[in-house]
């Protein structure tokens, strides 16, 4: 491929990392985007095809250096708490015996009925006050 061409591969390359971008919203390859403009302008400055690749790496490896733990802070994937996660710590009243093995048990807690696993796999009879350790999925773990 000659050289006088590279400019549309590089612009080629911003367009579908962008689009890959755009895609994902994951900021998977916006430091490529940022490696082939960089890449481009070497191209539009006369580099040579190796310098042009050396630069498109260089670039992208430093972008996603200095960037990464900045854009890791900004967008910190936490997860937030649901109206369900306030129940861990209540206490609740079984309303059908927890049995691990069976697989059965349900308890009341906060006016809503769960199903319910013991903690420690012992069977809790019904009618028992239980407390929530934590959420399952949609089952409650209590002791």
């Amino acid at each position: 491929m000659a050289d006088v061409k590279m400019y549309v591969v590089w612009a080629a390359l911003i367009v579908a990392f962008c689009v890959l971008e755009g895609i994902t919203a994951q900021l998977v390859s916006i430091w490529f985007v940022i490696g082939a403009i960089a890449a481009l302008i070497a191209q539009l400055c006369g580099a040579s095809l190796i310098i042009q690749i050396v630069v498109f790496i260089a670039v992208s490896i430093v972008a996603l250096l200095v960037t990464r733990p900045i854009v890791k802070k900004k967008l910190n994937t936490k997860t937030e708490k649901t109206n369900a996660d306030r129940c861990i710590g209540m206490q609740g009243v079984v309303t059908e015996d927890i049995d691990n093995l069976a697989p059965s048990g349900q308890v009341k807690v906060d006016g809503k009925v769960w199903t319910a696993r013991s903690s420690a796999g012992e069977n809790i009879p019904e009618g028992a006050v239980v407390t929530v350790e934590k959420i399952d999925g949609v089952k409650l773990i209590v002791k």
